[in-house]
């Protein structure tokens, strides 16, 4: 993992560089001061060379004024050089995340997902920044330190540096503890955002339902639980700082005994005592600043865990000899095919159909028998366990997933839409399509005319998830963003079953518009809407019960006449 986190320096290596540099010559500046005082003490004050008190007053106060700019350039190229590593690691899981399966987004809750690209990733980028600047500064000043205060007195030194070994138990031992409690409270902070996000999202359905203070009760759930690891992350960090507190100023109470000694004893001049006392802090200092660094650095190794372990997810991935296709005909075989969710519950159980070029094969039966999912599985979105499906006579496997797609349109009951502009969402069935192709799109979808009536036309917002416009006119847009990407495969899974009459009679004209001269394969639970298709199947615990057109089903007096009975009882 240390190996993965130190590649993100390597294209900052300048500044990275100049800031180790930086911090280097900020850490040797220090020994100044003390050297000063020293020098001070037991030669230019008591000889009264006060030229020399001024002149090395001066040169301090030079150094102090380049020490400052050099802490300027730490604290602002080292932040930026950590916010570009930042950067770069979210643009790397964003990447990693399009790649993902949809298996992974169904165990993975969207506010978990946002938490690691945004809190773990801010402290990730604490650390690169401050993590080596510290090591460096530190161990610098505790060399430094050793070697100086050793110039003084070696025996004081050797005492205050025996000290430092229980300072190392105590911290290694407290840190583990910190880890526990920081890991626990990540996941919480996780679990807030996974709660709120779906709170926000279906705020239109808690008002219509006046289920606001359930909403709320199972968010305090969360943060609950968030307060109760923030309180055990705390206090193990209050154990943490206070413990190695008080064994710091057991430093200064050992300079202060064993140094009043040394000097009744005559073992060291006052100068030297009082120099010995002022550069302790040249130990302690980086001492401390080692031991406050834990906290980040717990912070940051988590948070990078954390990132590796998305970046580790396995993505999608084409055979070794998978190829592109182009313009598929669009014949589609299923043979026998099985597919489980979780690697458990099966879902289809040896289906087999057979969709000619340019027909509409229709599928019904009731929720949870398996049409969404071979929807899913033409497209190559989830893996089938046993069996094949083949485009035009190959088998989708061996097919590149981005050629397979390119060759499908989908039309869902559930639309989305993005925060954007009608026509950068009708855009997106295809990206290089002109105005004039944007347009005949809209039309061919029966939205043109409701769009050239509002005041900025295509360029109107549309808000979040196309919270703006009806959900016929979500659904239209999407038909428009299909018709643009002309895929000579369409699946309509549901697309019209969240509409009133009105609206769908509307909807469906575009759809047999959009539909005409594709292979169609259309989800419905209203048969009214699928009865002209070219064959129907009827699917019931994954799998096929029934196949045949309208006509042949109803006189089979099946399944097909069965689910024709209940609609119209209903």
């Amino acid at each position: 993992m240390l190996k993965r986190f130190l590649a993100y320096y390597k294209p900052h290596k300048g500044i990275f560089i100049a800031d180790m540099l930086a911090s280097l010559l900020v850490s040797i500046i220090g020994i100044f001061y003390p050297i000063v005082t020293r020098t001070m003490l037991n030669d230019l004050i008591p000889n009264r060379n006060y030229r020399m008190v001024i002149i090395f007053g001066v040169t301090l106060l030079g150094l102090y004024l380049l020490r400052m700019l050099l802490n300027y350039f730490i604290q602002y190229y080292g932040h930026v050089m950590g916010v570009r590593m930042q950067a770069q690691m979210r643009s790397d899981m964003f990447c990693h995340l399009e790649t993902l399966p949809f298996s992974y987004f169904d165990d993975h809750e969207t506010g978990k997902i946002m938490s690691r690209m945004t809190n773990d990733l801010m402290d990730i980028s604490e650390l690169a920044h401050h993590g080596p600047e510290n090591l460096i500064i530190s161990a610098v000043s505790i060399i430094i330190s050793f070697i100086y205060l050793s110039t003084i007195n070696l025996w004081l030194t050797l005492l205050i540096f025996a000290c430092a070994p229980l300072l190392l138990v105590v911290s290694l031992t407290l840190r583990r503890r910190m880890r526990r409690a920081f890991t626990e409270s990540r996941k919480a902070v996780a679990e807030i955002n996974a709660a709120l996000e779906s709170s926000i999202s279906g705020i239109r359905v808690t008002k219509a339902f006046n289920n606001a203070l359930k909403e709320h009760e199972k968010f305090e759930v969360g943060n609950g639980r968030f307060v109760k690891s923030r309180r055990a992350a705390y206090k193990a960090m209050g154990q943490f700082h206070s413990t190695t507190s008080f064994i710091t100023d057991i430093f200064n109470v050992v300079v202060l005994i064993a140094g009043g000694l040394f000097l009744y004893n005559g073992q060291i001049r006052f100068g030297d005592y009082s120099a010995f006392i002022v550069s302790i802090g040249l130990f302690i200092t980086p001492v401390m600043t080692l031991i406050n660094f834990m906290e980040q650095y717990e912070n940051g190794v988590t948070g990078f865990a954390r990132f590796v372990e998305i970046m580790d997810a396995a993505p999608e991935k084409d055979a070794e000899n998978a190829t592109s296709i182009g313009r598929a005909v669009g014949h589609i075989e299923l043979q026998n095919v099985h597919c489980t969710y979780d690697g458990h519950r099966e879902v289809l159980n040896g289906v087999s159909l057979d969709i000619q070029a340019g027909k509409t094969f229709a599928l019904v039966g009731p929720s949870g028998g398996g049409k969404t999912t071979i929807c899913h599985l033409i497209p190559h979105f989830y893996e089938i366990t046993e069996g094949r499906i083949l485009l035009d006579g190959v088998d989708i496997s061996q097919i590149s997933r981005e050629s397979l797609r390119r060759n499908i349109g989908i039309v869902q009951q559930d639309v989305y839409l993005f925060n954007a502009t009608i026509r950068e969402n009708i855009l997106y069935g295809r990206l290089d399509a002109t105005e004039e192709e944007i347009i005949a799109a809209a039309k061919r979808a029966n939205i043109h005319d409701y769009v050239m009536s509002l005041e900025k036309g295509y360029d109107t917002e549309i808000g979040e998830r196309g919270v703006r416009l009806s959900g016929g006119q979500k659904q239209r847009l999407s038909i428009a963003r299909v018709f643009l990407k002309n895929p000579p495969i369409l699946i309509l899974d549901e697309a019209t079953s969240a509409l009133d009459n009105a609206t769908e009679i509307l909807i469906q004209d575009a759809l047999d518009e959009l539909c005409r001269g594709r292979t169609t394969l259309v989800v419905a639970h209203r048969l009214s809407t699928i009865r002209n298709a070219d064959e129907i199947a009827v699917i019931d615990g994954g799998e096929i019960v029934e196949c045949g057109t309208h006509e042949e089903l109803l006189e089979k007096n099946g399944a097909y006449a069965a689910l024709q009975r209940s609609r119209l009882r209903a």
